[in-house]
């Protein structure tokens, strides 16, 4: 299942909170020119290496898919950000 929706709390050393909603789907729509150009600078690198571009792409692929239920949690002194995916 491809993540749906990424969740980034922020708790500032003032104590102030900040909760921030970011919906996948259309993040990706808009940032998809970005996304064709790092694919075929990935595809360029792959070919530089001798890696297999299908074996990176599945394995791309697998991360993607892997991702839904991720928590990063992130503490130091009064700062804190915990990133979910959902």
């Amino acid at each position: 299942m491809i993540p749906q929706l990424l969740t980034v709390r922020y708790r500032g050393p003032s104590g102030r909170r900040l909760r921030l909603y970011v919906p996948v789907v259309p993040v990706a729509l808009v940032l998809s020119p970005l996304l064709l150009l790092a694919v075929s600078a990935g595809l360029v690198a792959c070919r530089v290496t001798g890696v297999s571009p299908m074996g990176a792409l599945r394995g791309a692929g697998r991360l993607l898919w892997a991702l839904p239920g991720t928590r990063f949690e992130y503490e130091q002194g009064r700062t804190a950000v915990l990133v979910s995916v959902r």
